[in-house]
């Protein structure tokens, strides 16, 4: 079979790093979890309210707080990527052999 030469087509694409944002989203809400547990149950209290009453108050509260901590630091991870970004030229490459679905 002759393989017929074409010339490659050339683009400039840009290429960065960018954050993934649910990681951080989540790893912000676990500090809050931690942080809402220490204040819960680590500190002195009022008799009056049961300490899981307040550990899911705070939970609501700082979880929330450490979910939207999580998603600054991406926006600004993701801010700081794009200063650092560079252009690359790709070009595209032709199969050599055709794909016929069979694994040597």
């Amino acid at each position: 079979m002759a393989f017929e030469e074409t010339p490659a087509e050339r683009r400039e694409v840009t290429v960065r790093r960018a954050p993934k944002y649910v990681p951080f989203l989540i790893l912000g809400a676990l500090v809050g979890v931690l942080v809402a547990a220490g204040v819960a149950y680590g500190l002195p209290g009022d008799e009056e309210f049961d300490r899981g009453a307040v550990f899911g108050f705070f939970l609501v509260t700082f979880g929330a707080g450490g979910a939207i901590l999580g998603a600054v630091v991406a926006l600004l991870l993701d801010w700081l990527s794009v200063k650092g970004q560079e252009r690359a030229i790709v070009e595209a490459v032709p199969d050599s052999e055709p794909d016929d679905g069979e694994q040597p």
